[in-house]
């Protein structure tokens, strides 16, 4: 775990507000540090505790949600590697994987969970889960949570907490939409609100640019840019499908590429992960759901492949970017046909987004 000099503006407020015990709802530009800020306070609660009353151990401490698995990867590591020297156990639940391993843990009872609604809903159904004794319930990039219908779970999974008022929730989203505002109270009471940067919108540290290229033309405009772009290069399409089938062009016209989407099986999806963070792959190519959370170092563009359907969208792919103290640059191209849904974009950003 690298370590730190200095906080970032998400964890300098936040960190001080979540040791106090208060709840939090944190709205902060993607890539500015929300997962530390929500772990070191709850590290730091958890370790005294236990050194106030080392017996006192098999009860889940801790639930984290998240909607995807690679972000559940991902806050396990974090988890992981903070704890390295201590007694205190994790554990990352997600589908595509085997239920036994994650059972075992569940029953046991790690300090800390972390798992997303679908898969973590499944093991409360086969009764491997008691949560009583859960303090702190973290509710990360909750808008993309109900963006992929997960609420249904989340709601389901909060009633076998403790009630609001007896633990802490602290809520993050890279965006703060009104039906999230409406559903987090159902989660949080009387919740100080942190938002750090413009509200729901891309880094200040982005460059966006907009290239008009015909449908049938992009994959070979896309191929000329990325011999000349060093990279890593993030590309987002649509759909499953057009992900696999991109990437497979791509690669056939002699670039490493790897495609990730739900389809693919969880060792395909890491393996596709792992190769793009350590450069054995030069683009990848994702859609919104398998890219959700995407945490890596150094990655200089963003290609959106199509117009995005929506501000927040927009602003959850071109966040891979951008990150922390980085520059980046968001590349959309527009086919003629698309400049309808770009203009209806460029709208809603204003002159930030104007290409």
């Amino acid at each position: 775990m690298r370590g730190f000099e200095s906080t970032t503006p998400i964890q300098s407020a936040v960190i001080p507000i979540a040791l106090g015990g208060d709840d939090v709802i944190g709205c902060a530009d993607t890539g500015t540090g929300k997962t530390a800020a929500f772990l070191l306070p709850i590290l730091n609660r958890l370790l005294k505790a236990r050194a106030a009353n080392p017996s006192d151990v098999g009860f889940t401490r801790v639930l984290i949600l998240a909607p995807t698995r690679e972000l559940c990867v991902q806050i396990e590591d974090d988890v992981q590697g903070f704890t390295y020297h201590t007694e205190l156990t994790s554990i990352a639940v997600y589908g595509g994987v085997g239920m036994d391993a994650q059972e075992r843990a569940l029953r046991a009872g790690a300090d800390i969970v972390v798992a997303t609604p679908g898969r973590l809903m499944d093991h409360q159904r086969n009764g491997a889960v008691n949560f009583h004794r859960v303090e702190t319930l973290v509710l990360d990039e909750a808008d993309r949570m109900m963006d992929m219908g997960f609420w249904p779970d989340v709601r389901r999974i909060v009633q076998t907490l403790p009630p609001v008022g007896k633990r802490q929730t602290l809520l993050f989203s890279a965006t703060m939409p009104d039906e999230v505002m409406r559903l987090a109270a159902e989660v949080v009471t009387t919740p100080k609100y942190v938002q750090i940067g413009s509200a729901g919108g891309p880094a200040k540290s982005i460059t966006h640019t907009v290239e008009t290229v015909p449908a049938s033309q992009k994959t070979d405009w896309l191929a000329k840019f990325l011999r000349r772009t060093e990279g890593p290069v993030l590309v987002f399409v649509r759909t499953k499908s057009g992900a696999e089938r991109l990437a497979r062009k791509l690669a056939g016209l002699g670039l490493c590429a790897a495609a990730l989407h739900a389809d693919r099986t969880q060792q395909q999806r890491t393996q596709a992960v792992e190769g793009f963070r350590s450069g054995r792959f030069h683009v990848l190519v994702a859609t919104d759901v398998a890219a959700r959370g995407l945490d890596i170092d150094g990655i200089t563009h963003v290609v959106n492949f199509e117009v995005p359907s929506s501000r927040e969208m927009y602003v959850h792919r071109v966040g891979r970017t951008g990150r922390a103290a980085a520059t980046g640059t968001a590349l959309t191209l527009v086919a003629p046909e698309e400049l309808r849904a770009l203009e209806a974009l460029q709208r809603s950003f204003g002159p930030e987004l104007q290409g």
